[in-house]
């Protein structure tokens, strides 16, 4: 595999340390004395790290990550460089993975139901791989992109209590798979494989085993059909680091080696993945400066110049634990200090722009700092520019050791 590859050549590398981090941040800081913009900081040596882990948990697994995660074109061109693949879901998207230099055949134009005009695109410039799950998909990619292979995207079991699940809008129902694969086959396209997703943040990987047997099922399928040999299966994104992410991988491994075994003896099988998170979250960093600050009885209230509108944006469907360190530039460690239950609102006139509430904080003033860890995914993605607080414009810096 090609990531594998990259990495035999690399040293073992570990994210940068929390105290070099602030170290790194006060320096940014202090080198723009009038610094109260928010910005990023995207540790290097983190995406390396996670590419390790990647391939020792899943050798057998190629992973093309999820540019809709973080497009950022910092962490875009490392992951490139480290010879991962990458799954696009638009034109625009397409466009960006090119521009790194990046062979197209590293792509999965991995959207279901694509503008004409896109895929138009992705013949011209060569992508050839894409999924599907309709007859009216089909009768585009007939259209415009006859020559390309497709993934038959199914609809699996929705056993992974995942935070987001996708069935409601993608993948073909158990009883629309065989219509579908006769419909391409009339239509002389290539299905060269079934692809599925378990559900963003999954939690119980057993999904895992029902997805692959439904996989399984699909492959069987095609060929009581006639079709040509499947040989390529797309396991989908649901995948974060940590502990988390060793179960998720022994379940995949586990699942492949009871579905799959004959196809992983001979190689003949390629395996591909479309983890966003995994890769994305925990190389970003966010700095943001307070802006204002209000007391009210007990309360401390704070603005910072960063909220819910801009890379805060996943607080509005995703209460995952946020991971906020002060940076007060008088006594940057913080330590010995009284903390206060503190609200802290984000910079818009938006009510609803409310970041943490009863939050212990040590006393803050305006021009400290507050560090919001794990920021890389689905953050500036999904921010906007309301209020004229462009969250499309906040820097990002680069640090690795």
């Amino acid at each position: 595999m090609v990531g594998e590859a990259k990495l035999i050549a690399n040293r073992v590398t570990k994210p940068v340390s929390r105290d070099d981090l602030f170290h790194f941040i006060k320096s940014a800081i202090s080198n723009e004395q009038q610094q109260t913009d928010p910005f990023y900081v995207l540790d290097l040596d983190a995406i390396r790290s996670l590419v390790e882990t990647w391939f020792c948990n899943l050798p057998v697994v190629q992973p093309f990550y999820a540019v809709k995660c973080n497009p950022n074109p910092a962490f875009l061109k490392e992951m490139a460089a480290l010879g991962t693949g990458f799954d696009c879901a638009s034109l625009p998207e397409i466009e960006t993975i090119l521009s790194l230099g990046v062979s197209p055949d590293r792509i999965v134009f991995a959207n279901t139901c694509k503008p004409e005009s896109h895929i138009k695109y992705a013949a011209k410039v060569g992508v050839n791989l894409t999924t599907f799950d309709s007859n009216y998909e089909l009768e585009k990619i007939k259209k415009w992109h006859p020559k390309c292979a497709l993934l038959i995207r199914i609809k699996v079991p929705e056993t992974s209590g995942a935070t987001f699940k996708f069935g409601s809008k993608f993948g073909a129902l158990p009883e629309e798979i065989v219509p579908l694969l006769k419909a391409a086959q009339e239509a002389k396209l290539q299905v060269v494989g079934v692809s599925f997703h378990i559900g963003s943040r999954a939690i119980n990987f057993h999904a895992f085993d029902d997805a692959i047997e439904a996989a399984k099922t699909t492959f069987d399928t095609a060929a009581q059909l006639g079709l040509p040999k499947m040989h390529i299966l797309d396991i989908g994104g649901g995948f974060t680091s940590g502990p988390k992410f060793t179960d998720a991988a022994s379940a995949v491994i586990a699942a492949l080696q009871k579905y799959f075994p004959g196809e992983l003896a001979d190689g003949n099988l390629k395996i591909i993945a479309e983890p966003g998170r995994f890769f994305a979250n925990s190389p970003f960093t966010l700095a943001t400066s307070v802006i204002g600050k209000r007391e009210r009885a007990e309360v401390k209230e704070y603005w910072i110049s960063d909220g819910i509108s801009g890379s805060m944006n996943f607080l509005k469907y995703d209460h995952d634990e946020v991971i906020c360190t002060p940076l007060i530039m008088k006594n940057p460690t913080c330590k010995e200090l009284k903390t206060w239950s503190s609200t802290v609102f984000g910079p818009t006139c938006d009510a609803a722009d409310t970041v943490l509430k009863g939050f212990e904080l040590p006393e803050l003033d305006v021009n400290d700092w507050l560090v919001f860890h794990n920021m890389g995914a689905y953050t500036s993605s999904r921010g906007n520019d309301f209020n004229g607080f462009k969250t499309s414009a906040i820097p990002t810096i680069a640090y690795e050791n």
